[in-house]
């Protein structure tokens, strides 16, 4: 048996299904039923019963669970310690960033920290839901996160890095153009290229908007920033994106608002974490963020603390 089964047979009781604990976890569907599959075998029981609501824990399933949860809290304490210790970082650094956030600054800090520490596997991912974040985060599955919400408890370490400025980008020869900043209220009749439902970059496009005139006019729905950006400048509708999140050769089809619109940014780990994390909040700080004395903030989604 590994923690890694133990972690993948308590995503399935969390989420009532193989698919679903797949998404959660990162990993692909067929991994997670051939690790369960595995345990079963080796354990000589049966770990779930299948019902029409999904997958449950049997009666030895639960008991099992209850002593995979303190294994698997107990192997993370102990990476958590030897790392706290270690001269040079070794094994895996899980880090999430809220989708849109900190998309220009991360690479070059990632690259820094893995010259820094050779040894260390680092593995980032992109959350567009914070809800879900937030649940990974509740988990233990996440080392390091880069959020737009500060904890609600004063028992994680925060860190305020600066802030993301929003920008709407448009399409090669629109009027819009000719202006340096563009009032939110110009916009309200714009077709719009939007993201997921729920998630936080649509959220901030429906505050923003909210006392402006109508609901946006929806002409399609993405879930990466890169795409919002890419059909935003072949004129199929405006986006609103974090600046940080257009390519160089795009920059000129994007304009900042007026009123400003930004969310910011917070790191968010641990207490007592190691030197893989302290150093990569290093680096995240020397990079350049955008700061404006007076924005119109988006709200915050939920807090993400990191335990």
């Amino acid at each position: 048996m590994s923690l890694r089964q133990f972690e993948y047979a308590l995503a399935v009781a969390e989420e009532g299904s193989v698919t679903a604990a797949a998404e959660l976890l990162h990993v692909a569907q067929p991994s997670v039923s051939q690790q369960i599959r595995g345990l079963e075998r080796e354990l000589g029981v049966t770990l779930f019963a299948r019902t029409p609501t999904g997958l449950v824990p049997t009666t030895v399933g639960r008991a099992f669970l209850r002593e995979a949860e303190a294994a698997v809290s107990a192997a993370r304490r102990a990476r958590a310690t030897a790392r706290a210790g270690a001269d040079e970082p070794a094994g895996e650094l899980v880090v999430a960033a809220q989708m849109g956030l900190g998309a220009r600054q991360l690479p070059g800090a990632l690259s820094a920290l893995r010259r820094r520490f050779p040894r260390l596997d680092v593995t980032v991912f992109e959350e567009r839901n914070p809800a879900e974040m937030e649940r990974l985060a509740r988990r233990g599955v996440l080392d390091f996160a880069l959020t737009a919400a500060p904890c609600e408890e004063d028992v994680y370490e925060e860190h305020h890095l600066g802030d993301e400025e929003f920008v709407v980008v448009l399409g090669a020869g629109h009027p819009l153009l000719a202006a340096d900043r563009i009032g939110l209220r110009d916009l309200v009749r714009e077709p719009w290229v939007r993201f997921d439902q729920g998630s936080a970059l649509d959220d901030v496009l429906l505050d923003v908007l909210r006392d402006n005139g109508p609901a946006p006019a929806t002409v399609a729905r993405v879930s990466q920033t890169a795409t919002a950006v890419r059909w935003a400048v072949h004129g199929l509708g405006v986006a609103l994106v974090p600046a940080s999140a257009v390519p160089h050769n795009h920059e000129h089809l994007t304009r900042p608002v007026s009123p400003a619109v930004s969310l910011p940014v917070v790191a968010v780990f641990r207490p007592g974490a190691g030197p893989a994390e302290t150093a990569l909040l290093e680096l995240l700080r020397q990079e350049a963020w955008y700061r404006s004395p007076a924005p119109v903030t988006a709200p915050a989604p939920a807090s993400v603390p990191v335990v």
